[in-house]
């Protein structure tokens, strides 16, 4: 069975999403991927190795915690020239996560991840 490419958009996020509520739930969290390394003699084989995760978000100076949101490596344009949201402090960062979060199930991101992909293919189709 084929998906939707919109399908795979949201799925996508989803993953990173969650990567980052785990994230922000547990700062010593550091996800697993699979690597093959070669030994001395030749031989291969498959290592767990733990997967580089940034976080999304930062503290400003005034104390206020910046979030951006990425879909792929490039940041989410909510409205035009704002690309981070503001919160008070880091126990909202969990909230705000998960809303973004069921806003992308139920569809409400569409519009501006398929505006992010068709970023993406105008610079590789050159």
């Amino acid at each position: 069975m084929q998906s939707s490419p919109t399908l795979v958009r949201r799925r996508k996020l989803i993953a990173k999403l969650d990567e980052q509520i785990q994230l922000a739930s547990d700062p010593s969290y550091s996800p697993k991927k699979h690597k093959w390394i070669t030994d001395s003699e030749g031989n291969q084989r498959k290592v767990e190795v733990p997967k580089r995760v940034n976080r999304w978000w930062a503290q400003s100076i005034d104390g206020k915690i910046n979030l951006v949101v990425r879909y792929g490596s490039k940041p989410i344009e909510f409205s035009k020239g704002k690309n981070a949201i503001e919160l008070n402090g880091e126990d909202d960062l969990i909230t705000v996560l998960t809303q973004i979060k069921d806003a992308t199930e139920n569809g409400e991101l569409d519009a501006i991840l398929e505006k992010q992909a068709q970023f993406g293919r105008a610079l590789q189709s050159k």
